[in-house]
């Protein structure tokens, strides 16, 4: 390690002086917001010495660079998570509380980057985070979002999407760097023409364009000065406004360019349910991914006195999931039109340059475009892809003569569609599944095929998650208590707080953990007050679900489950219950009109339940508005019971099952993901584990379902549950409210299977689970050694470890070691 020192009284007049030449004020007159990006900028300072120094080892060194190509970064606040890494979080508090300043005070002034979304965005930012502070060079490459996916706004208990404003004040941190603009084009027509040795070239002409800006944010390792970027491309129109157009009368034509700018880069995932969506949506993948392969090249050229031949040499690409996959038709586009690169030589750079990174085992979420979109809005893009499929369809041919079910199923163009996740698999060096199990899967079911056909390629990179943010930031009581009991080498090296399993048994530590628990809900349901207006009990059970809302996820599953408890204790207020706060938070995709309604279903749960004094509290819910990074270290931190009830086979892996057990939750769920994992490292005495096994569930996918009305029908507190959907018990004014959610689960009145996600079928299983946490709760001694050992038994699951995994197996990658 290589830490800084840190100067206390340089950083101070540093504040003071941002204060000052910014705002025009003193420290008394500032708001909390200014002395934020005073702050904010005093940090920066400090950053961007490490950053130049990074870039300096960069260029004297000359490593392999990863540029890992995501549609989302979901970075959370920067402010704390920069001074954690450069080891100046103590110092910097200390030299603000001189200043008259609480620096939690001060965080709560950042926004949350509104760059990503889910999962697949927070991976790739544990990710950056961690390739880091392993000090190995990589650029993350993204879009510059300006509004995010959307803030969600609870109103009536219905979502409601409102703009997420976080560039309001500007972003301190990122620096705009206009030198390495790129241009990307969208539709017109690829015109052939003949040079004087007689070859051919293709041109595309007709099309729109615009400029591609790119923003870069500083990724900061852990004590060692390395610096990495997180390169974010902002739109901008070519010209932005045509005032001859504008003269004749043409006013929707003078500012076209612009509004085509200004839409690539407004939202994350725009509404794909129509076509206009769509195609937003593909003008918005190939948007970033032409701007970061164009400059990648342009780099490597810099670097190497113009010779693009071994390229692969020293980049990779890794496509995390199938939205970058355009990549690797850009980049032979490319190599082909732009350095003049034979078919067979631009294939090889591409082909060992390329890898994938598949996030899902359901087909449906497996990109594919309409030939006509993709066509129309990238032309010369489409004829590689056709080059690409055509060859391909060969090799197909070749290996299996005659069968035509092999093309049908592997071809990357087919009936109507451009298959994106063929492509990247036909294209690439790597396939790499995020969990053992979803490994498994994709080798035996959704993509057996390819896997039979070139077996090399697959390979198995478990999910984790960075242990700074979600255990030294989020929960700086637990850190310390960790950090007292074994030392510090965990922020680095998160094998290491195995040590702690001698503890799990010690009566002092256990007291200690479970007070620190106890705190951390204090401050949690605190929030909750301030937030929701509901008054939770720390000392009752904290039972978290939070995470995106999808029907696979089955949140659906859990609110139903405390519509039956609820209704155990109206009948019986004398049996023991232990009191449960439910605590939920997600968003639902703006058009997903099922997991909205279930929003929906559990506010209105929520609103009956917390609003009943006969219960005594012995139940309350709550739905957490807007989650995101930022929240969700408090939620994390206070949890007892980690909900992760996937229907077995559905998750990939999870990594909000990871940051729970770091914080000594107990994970309630079914084997499915990394859970199957997380259960092999710390004992299934320590989990909770319910429900259909994935071969159960496939075996009833593959022969038609099972019949959930023989459950219906046999059992009465599932039927009673169910009939309160839609007799109006939690929407009076509106019986039929949640009918659809009634309908999808016993299918009355379509032809699609009932109960997809097998809901109904776990139902008595998950209820029984659900006794058997209340049972270990009770016995307080028992619970805070399941806790401890939880902990305890997560080295494994750091991004840390998951990032040492690529760069051995699939990246090799050079270290770099950065002084200052």
């Amino acid at each position: 390690m290589n830490k800084r020192p840190f100067d206390k009284e340089m950083f101070k007049r540093s504040v003071l002086y941002n204060v000052k030449t910014l705002y025009r004020r003193n420290m008394e007159e500032a708001t909390q917001q200014q002395i934020f990006h005073a702050v904010a900028l005093a940090t920066k300072d400090a950053v961007i010495d490490a950053w130049l120094a990074t870039q300096e080892e960069i260029k004297k060194k000359d490593p392999k660079i990863v540029y890992y190509m995501s549609m989302e970064f979901l970075m959370g606040r920067a402010l704390g998570n920069n001074l954690i890494n450069l080891t100046f979080y103590d110092g910097v508090k200390e030299a603000l509380e001189e200043l008259g300043c609480d620096l939690n005070l001060i965080e709560d002034q950042e926004p949350d980057a509104a760059l990503g979304n889910g999962g697949l965005g927070r991976l790739a930012a544990c990710f950056l985070d961690s390739l880091s502070t392993l000090g190995y060079v990589a650029y993350g490459c993204g879009i510059r979002y300006h509004y995010g996916m959307f803030k969600q706004k609870i109103e009536d208990g219905y979502q409601i999407e409102v703009p997420d404003e976080w560039l309001q004040n500007g972003n301190p941190f990122e620096l705009r760097r206009t030198e390495y603009a790129k241009i990307v084009k969208f539709g017109g027509y690829v015109d052939v023409e003949v040079d004087e040795k007689g070859r051919q070239h293709f041109v595309q002409k007709g099309y729109q364009s615009v400029r591609a800006i790119p923003c870069d944010l500083p990724i900061v390792g852990y004590g060692n000065n390395v610096v990495n970027t997180l390169r974010i491309w902002d739109a901008e129109p070519m010209n932005s406004f045509h005032l001859a157009s504008f003269d004749k009368g043409e006013y929707q034509k003078a500012v076209e360019e612009e509004n085509l700018a200004k839409l690539i880069v407004e939202v994350l995932y725009p509404n794909d349910n129509h076509m206009a969506g769509k195609e937003l949506r593909l003008k918005q993948q190939y948007f970033f991914i032409s701007a970061s392969v164009q400059r990648a090249v342009d780099k490597y050229k810099e670097d190497h006195n113009g010779d693009i031949h071994k390229f692969y040499e020293k980049a990779t690409f890794q496509l995390n999931d199938t939205h970058p996959t355009v990549a690797v038709a850009e980049l032979m586009r490319v190599l082909l039109d732009e350095e003049g690169l034979e078919w067979d030589e631009a294939w090889d750079i591409t082909t060992k340059t390329c890898a994938y990174t598949n996030h899902t085992i359901m087909s449906e979420a497996l990109e594919k475009w309409p030939i006509e979109l993709f066509s129309r809005l990238l032309p010369r893009v489409y004829q590689i892809i056709e080059e690409i499929n055509r060859r391909f369809v060969l090799e197909i041919q070749r290996k299996y003569p005659g069968d035509y079910e092999k093309v049908r199923k592997m071809a990357i163009i087919y009936d109507g569609q451009v298959k994106m996740a063929h492509l990247a698999i036909a294209s690439g060096y790597s396939v790499n599944g995020v969990a053992r199990l979803h490994t498994e899967i994709l080798k035996n079911q959704e993509l057996k095929d390819f896997y039979q056909m070139m077996p090399e390629k697959f390979n198995n990179k478990t999910n984790g998650i960075t242990q700074r943010r979600f255990l030294l930031h989020g929960n700086p009581l637990l850190a310390n208590w960790v950090t007292d009991h074994i030392g510090d080498d965990w922020i680095t090296d998160l094998s290491q707080i195995s040590r702690l399993k001698i503890y799990a048994d010690d009566e002092k530590a256990q007291q200690e953990f479970m007070n620190i628990k106890y705190q951390n809900k204090v401050r949690l349901a605190k929030y909750i007050l301030e937030h929701n207006g509901v008054e939770v009990d720390p000392r009752s059970i904290f039972d978290v679900q939070v995470k995106r809302l999808h029907e696979y996820k089955r949140q659906l599953l859990n609110i139903l489950h405390v519509m039956y408890l609820y209704n155990q204790i109206k009948d019986h207020p004398e049996m023991p219950f232990y009191p449960r706060t439910f605590i939920f938070g997600a968003k639902a995709a703006a058009g997903y009109h099922r997991a909205k309604l279930t929003i929906k279903l559990i506010n209105s749960v929520a609103d009956v339940v917390n609003n009943d004094a006969s219960i005594n509290g012995k139940l309350k819910v709550v739905f957490i508005e807007d989650y995101r990074v930022s929240n969700a270290e408090w939620i994390f931190a206070a949890a007892d019971v980690s909900e992760q009830i996937s229907t077995a086979s559905k998750e990939a892996s999870g990594t909000g099952n990871m940051k729970f057990m770091l914080n000594g939750a107990i994970t309630i769920g079914t084997m499915d993901g990394a859970n199957v994992e997380m259960v092999e490292e710390m004992g299934e005495e320590n989990a909770v584990i319910f429900g259909l096994s994935s071969d159960e569930v496939i075996n009833y996918e593959q022969n038609g379902g099972y019949n959930p009305m023989e459950i219906f029908n046999s059992d009465q507190d599932i039927r009673r549950v169910l009939m309160q959907l839609i007799n109006g018990y939690y929407a009076p004014n509106d019986p039929e409210r949640f009918r659809d959610i009634y309908d999808s689960l016993l299918n009355t009145k379509s032809s699609d299977r009932a109960d997809t996600y097998f809901i109904l079928k776990d139902f008595r299983a998950y209820a029984q689970a659900h006794q058997r946490i209340e049972a270990a709760y009770r016995d307080e001694k028992g619970w805070a050694k399941k806790a401890i050992l939880n902990t305890a038994s997560c080295g494994k699951f750091s991004s840390d470890r998951t990032i040492q995994e690529y760069v051995d197996e699939i990246w090799h990658l050079d270290k770099i070691s950065v002084t200052l």
